[in-house]
């Protein structure tokens, strides 16, 4: 069986995921497609990591890439997480994995409103609902929430969640109506009208936002094809990995490999899997320091994380699994990072590194404070070491 080295592991995801500097990608919707999508559920990764992954990008870069050219577009996709997709990828990503969970969001909208007496058929009700968003927007229009509910009575309706817990309480379902229509493919995020650290989105048709409707393409060759792009960007990984990225059963992703004829590889006692055609050893890459948000998508990429995040989880990883922001040098994770009131970057380094490391880590916070001017990012998954970084730094103001 072909070896597979950590060292060998952490070149790949140098070049592939472009954060080596002699392999940065050329623009940003390269950059997305390096690492399949790009997390957007905290608005500001998907700027901060496209930040680290492309030399001089410029927020209006990627505004023009998301609003105005459309090649890039927002989706809900694998574990109900949102991501950055480039607009092209778009069907093998619906067939694969949107639709499945837009399936089972229906199911668990419409017994939620009948349990919470809103309607007696839940099934029913969100038929009308979603023709009645589809329609409402047909024409090409963008409409926030609140225009969509002011102007819709059947998205009205409350149902509570999470009792006795400390982010429970009563919430509108209109909304969830809109995620069931954005897993679905039928509705999208259109434009924005928050800054890029906040979503406040805007909701528009997918055929009128990229110009036509989704391909209906087979749920096998489409898991098949994402699998693919899965092991060019990540690979080799594990089937834990595979499956944890997808959100997929055993017996999806097994079969899925097989038909993409990947092929196992050891991982130094592990059993990982390749394409049949990226075999041959990757060249050793020169040093590198790199800051990546909260839920980067390098950071979130596996499952088995240990070759990369060595014996920092606790302090990089919140008790939900949802990484903070790291800092990298020579492809594994060495600490941390936080902004303090007034903008500036400042690196937390959590093990033992030479004063080369040091100095480019501390560029690269340089770097980072230089291109956000003033402004102060407040990661919606912060991890411990941040949150503790942060209370200190305010605790120190005079």
């Amino acid at each position: 069986m072909h070896t597979v080295s950590v060292a060998e592991r952490r070149a790949r995801l140098a070049r592939r995921h472009r954060l080596a500097p002699d392999s940065r990608a050329p623009d940003v919707e390269s950059a997305a497609a390096a690492v399949v999508g790009l997390h957007a559920t905290d608005p500001a990764t998907v700027y901060l990591s496209t930040w680290a992954r492309v030399d001089g990008m410029t927020v209006a870069d990627l505004d023009d890439a998301l609003y105005a050219r459309r090649s890039l577009v927002k989706h809900m996709a694998m574990r109900r997480t949102l991501f950055v997709f480039p607009t092209a990828d778009l069907d093998v990503v619906q067939a694969a994995v949107s639709s499945r969970i837009a399936a089972a969001e229906r199911v668990r909208l419409a017994r939620e409103v009948e349990k919470a007496g809103l309607y007696d058929d839940g099934a029913a009700w969100l038929e009308r609902a979603e023709a009645a968003v589809v329609d409402h927007l047909a024409d090409g229009r963008e409409a926030s929430w609140v225009q969509l509910r002011e102007e819709l009575p059947v998205l009205g309706g409350r149902i509570s969640y999470g009792e006795g817990r400390s982010w429970g309480g009563e919430f509108p379902v209109g909304p969830r109506v809109l995620t069931v229509l954005s897993a679905a493919g039928r509705l999208v995020r259109a434009g924005n009208d928050g800054a890029w650290t906040a979503s406040r989105p805007r909701w528009a048709t997918m055929r009128s936002w990229i110009g036509r409707e989704l391909d209906v393409l087979d749920e096998a060759e489409a898991m098949v094809g994402l699998v693919r792009v899965w092991l060019r960007a990540f690979g080799p990984g594990t089937e834990r990995d595979l499956r944890w990225w997808l959100g997929g059963t055993a017996a999806a992703v097994r079969r899925a490999l097989r038909d993409a004829s990947a092929v196992e590889v050891d991982l130094e006692g592990a059993t990982g899997f390749l394409l049949p055609d990226d075999l041959e050893p990757v060249p050793p890459v020169e040093p590198w320091a790199a800051l990546l948000p909260g839920l980067d998508p390098t950071v979130m990429g596996w499952s088995e994380r240990d070759w990369y995040l060595g014996g920092h989880r606790e302090q990089l990883f919140d008790r939900n699994g949802n990484g903070g922001p790291t800092a990298w040098w020579d492809g594994r994770v060495v600490g941390g990072w936080h902004q303090t009131p007034t903008g500036e970057v400042v690196v937390h380094v959590l093990e033992d590194v030479d004063e080369r490391a040091r100095g480019s880590l501390r560029r690269e916070a340089e770097r980072l404070t230089d291109w956000l001017d003033g402004v102060v990012v407040t990661h919606r998954f912060p991890s411990p070491l941040a949150q503790r970084a942060r209370s200190e730094a305010l605790d120190a103001r005079p």
